[in-house]
């Protein structure tokens, strides 16, 4: 699948009860800068050491450590900080952490799981537009690509008059003649149905023929 569209929600969240003295005041400026630098591996030592030197446990240091986690290109664990997230009794944050849960699924191909990622982010937070422009996108893909699977289970095995026909089209298309090309498999699938197991290449045919039209 190709599906870089979806989007990923890169606040960097840092609660107002984490800044109780200076010394943790200019940890989480650090952690901030070092994130807000894209300097990944670094942020996410900041971020743990504002958890090791003032036991500092927060949903929102979690998401924090899963975007670092997650742009050092570490998503194992980054997904574990951002199931962390989703258990957060801030709606708005717990959504975050699904969504991009999603995200980290959906590269990995597990769409499924991908998708009810995304679903559980619309639970949390119905106004969340990201995490529904991602499920949106997923589940369309998720049905077309069911569609072209039922399709091409469906194709007939093309006959040696259709695979003839075929290549005839394909030099016509070499020699840009795409209308003669159409017009070939057109009258081809009229004698012989398996013809239609080239029928994604009949319709692009279709398509530049009516764009040459215009």
């Amino acid at each position: 699948m190709s599906w870089s569209k979806v989007i990923l929600s890169v606040l960097l969240l840092i609660p107002a009860s984490w800044t109780r003295d200076s010394r943790m005041n200019s940890a989480i400026d650090v952690a901030a800068e070092s994130y807000a630098k894209g300097e990944y591996e670094q942020s996410i030592k900041d971020h743990l050491a504002i958890v090791e030197q003032f036991q500092v446990q927060s949903p929102e240091l979690d998401y924090d450590l899963g975007l670092s986690y997650h742009y050092a290109k570490q998503d194992d664990e980054a997904a574990s900080y951002f199931d962390k997230a989703t258990i957060a009794p801030n709606k708005v944050l717990s959504s975050f952490g699904f969504n991009q849960g999603g995200v980290i699924l959906g590269n990995k191909k597990e769409y499924e799981a991908a998708l009810s990622k995304f679903k559980s982010a619309l639970i949390q937070d119905p106004f969340n537009e990201v995490a529904r422009h991602n499920y949106e996108l997923l589940a369309r893909w998720m049905q077309r690509d069911q569609e072209r699977q039922n399709e091409d289970q469906n194709k007939p095995e093309p006959s040696e008059f259709a695979k003839r026909k075929k290549a005839e089209a394909d030099r016509l298309v070499e020699q840009f003649r795409f209308q003669d090309a159409l017009q070939v498999m057109s009258e081809a699938l009229q004698q012989d149905e398996t013809v239609a197991a080239y029928q994604e290449f009949i319709g692009s045919l279709q398509e530049i023929t009516e764009i040459d039209k215009q």
